[in-house]
């Protein structure tokens, strides 16, 4: 299809006023490209975001579907109003990003869609560019260079580790035991700090994930039984059977991270090393699901295990560690014991993980 957006004619055969073969025409435009976003708590989010796509001429030629996660109702009017042509789909519960996303998908007529987070704000027309790109490439998947508000790079894309050894890293203690000993090694690195103009990966954050359609009908949609975190590199996993990603690293979008999420679980920290509270039991049963699905049975249970045994550990050097530093020895036995209620929920549903029956893994 040629420009942004193309037109297809309908010719219908009818009968007016009794005569035969009277021909009319209807017009129907086609987007080339869908942005989806998942709404939960996010309208102000989704509205700055929005805003920022639309100070391009462009975005007028995109299809643009918000899924609501969101039971409290709230925004939609207040988005409607000021982007009449935004699409406005329920879920009726709080489906997570898998789900909702794929809701989207099904529903959208783009031959490429873009999974685009709510906190994210664009920048010199990037979506518009990455789907040109994208569009005349062989890649079945692209992404924009994430950026901090100060303008510092963001992890956009990564490699895959054999048996997902870097979700050990977030490990208060065995995890920098785990870092040095893979330095020593000279193991690769597991992602792009900055992407240079284009960059190879083997999964792309899921913050801004644009995926060509002929690419999902192969590879199939993301997993449903992910909630939240580490769905979009099991999926990318997939997509990567049928060819190469890449991140466009002159092109590039603001990302907040985590804005949303923070309110829900009211925990504020950025990034993924926070293993407790509910964020953390979020992240440590979904990358059990990842590893469980992509590098099968024996590596699941090898994290099963290193992840128990850093219970004694984080009491016991915590405490020696404070001890010698003099602080109070205890200090950090609170953040101990919740990342030790969290690894005792995994080990509850590790039978269900083990057997990788159809589960709804939703930890708040």
């Amino acid at each position: 299809m040629e420009g942004n957006y193309s037109s297809v004619l309908i010719t219908l055969n009818s009968f007016y006023l009794g005569i035969p073969n009277k021909q009319d025409t209807l017009s129907i435009n086609l987007k080339e490209l869908s942005v989806i976003i998942v709404n939960y708590n996010s309208v102000q989010d989704i509205l700055n975001c929005i805003k920022s796509c639309f100070k391009f001429s462009s975005a007028n030629s995109m299809e643009w579907l918000i899924v609501n996660n969101d039971l409290t109702g709230k925004g939609k009017e207040e988005i409607i109003a000021q982007f009449p042509s935004v699409r406005w789909i329920e879920m009726g519960y709080n489906a997570g990003y898998a789900r909702a996303n794929n809701k989207g998908i099904n529903e959208s007529s783009g031959d490429i869609v873009l999974l685009l987070n709510p906190d994210t704000l664009i920048e010199d027309d990037a979506i518009e560019k990455c789907f040109k790109r994208l569009k005349d490439s062989g890649y079945v998947a692209a992404a924009a260079q994430l950026k901090n508000p100060d303008g510092s790079p963001q992890i956009t894309g990564n490699f895959i580790i054999r048996g997902g050894l870097n979700h050990l890293l977030p490990l208060p203690y065995l995890g920098s035991f785990s870092r040095k000993i893979a330095f020593a090694i000279g193991t690769k690195k597991t992602n792009i700090p900055l992407a240079s103009k284009e960059e190879k990966a083997d999964w792309i954050n899921g913050a801004f994930l644009m995926v060509k359609k002929s690419t999902i009908k192969k590879a199939g949609l993301l997993d449903e039984d992910f909630f939240l975190y580490s769905e979009e590199a099991e999926w990318c996993s997939r997509l990567k059977k049928y060819g190469e990603m890449c991140v466009y690293g002159d092109l590039s979008v603001i990302h907040l991270q985590g804005e949303s999420i923070g309110r829900s679980t009211r925990q504020h920290g950025k990034g993924y090393f926070e293993l407790t509270g509910k964020k953390g039991l979020q992240l440590i049963i979904s990358q059990h699901l990842r590893i469980r699905k992509q590098f099968g049975k024996g590596w699941f249970l090898f994290h099963l295990l290193v992840h128990a045994i850093e219970i004694p550990v984080y009491f016991i050097v915590s405490f020696f560690e404070n001890l010698f530093t003099f602080r109070n020895p205890f200090k950090d036995w609170g953040k101990a014991l919740s990342y030790s209620k969290n690894i005792l929920t995994l080990w509850n549903l590790s039978p269900k993980i083990w057997k990788n029956e159809p589960y709804f893994y939703k930890m708040f």
